[in-house]
This record gives C-alpha cells, structure tokens and sequence, in this order.
C-alpha cells in the first residue's frame, strides 16, 4: 500500500472519533429534556449546563475532523 492510501485510511479511522460525540449528544439532551420535564423551574440552569456540554462534546467530533482533514490533504 502507498503511504497516501494508509493516509486515507488513517482519515477514516479517525472520523470513527465522531461515532462517540454523536452518542453523547444525544444522552445529554435527553438527560436535559426528562430533567426539565421534572423540573421546569431549573430549566434555564439546565440548559445552560447542557449547552456547555454540546459544546464540549461537539469540540472532540472537530477535532477527529481536523486530524482527518490533515491526513487526506497533507500527506
């Protein structure tokens, strides 16, 4: 195998690193959604929670973005 085509394969793997933010931002939110069902008063307490961790989660999905991006378009 040429070494760009184990880049491109790299790149692949990588997004993989996508599959788990996915998955998390949806437990958050579902988290967020029974809580404030149960508990509509705190509401504005946890979606402001909640939204901090969308970002942190999303953060790791760009990251294995940007890793991919450099294997595809560097090597």
């Amino acid at each position: 195998m040429s070494a760009h085509a184990l880049a491109l394969l790299g790149a692949g793997l990588a997004m993989i690193g996508a599959i788990g933010p996915g998955i998390g931002i949806g437990l958050v939110v579902s988290g967020s959604v029974q809580a404030i069902g149960r508990n509509p008063e705190a509401a504005g307490e946890i979606r402001t929670n909640m939204i901090l961790g969308l970002a942190f989660a999303e953060a790791v999905a760009i990251y294995a973005m940007v890793i991919a991006l450099i294997l595809i378009f560097l090597t």
